[in-house]
């Protein structure tokens, strides 16, 4: 049964810092694009960072670059997610999701077809 479940979500200042977790089971993870996306109300969900656990690849979103930073712990099947200098406009709910190596496109990073998702977690940056 294949699960990703995000964590570590919550409420901050702005220029405070959280770090979320996805952990993975039910599927090979090492053969597996691991991305973080997030929809803020009443806007499009849009991803923010994804992370090849074959090669460890790292790709970011323009406006996260440089705050955030994805990394991975394959012997726990878990991917973090960084956040530093949080601003209000992080504000939204986060998601982890899965698509398999052969599937990715690295110019396409947050297009391809994610397979498998995770339920959300709420990140709330106060200003």
């Amino acid at each position: 049964d294949v699960q990703l479940q995000a964590s570590g979500g919550g409420l901050v200042q702005a220029g405070g810092s959280l770090r979320l977790s996805c952990a993975a089971s039910g599927f090979t993870f090492d053969d597996y694009v691991i991305g973080w996306f997030r929809q803020a109300p009443g806007k499009e969900r849009e991803g923010v960072s994804c992370i090849s656990n074959s090669d460890g690849s790292t790709y970011y979103a323009d406006s996260v670059k440089g705050r955030f930073t994805i990394s991975s712990d394959n012997a726990k099947n878990t991917v973090y997610l960084q956040m530093n200098s949080l601003k209000p406009e992080d504000t939204a709910v986060y998601y982890c999701a899965a698509v398999g190596e052969t599937l990715f496109v690295e110019t396409s990073a947050f297009d391809p077809p994610y397979d498998y998702w995770g339920q959300g977690t709420l990140v709330t940056v106060s200003s």
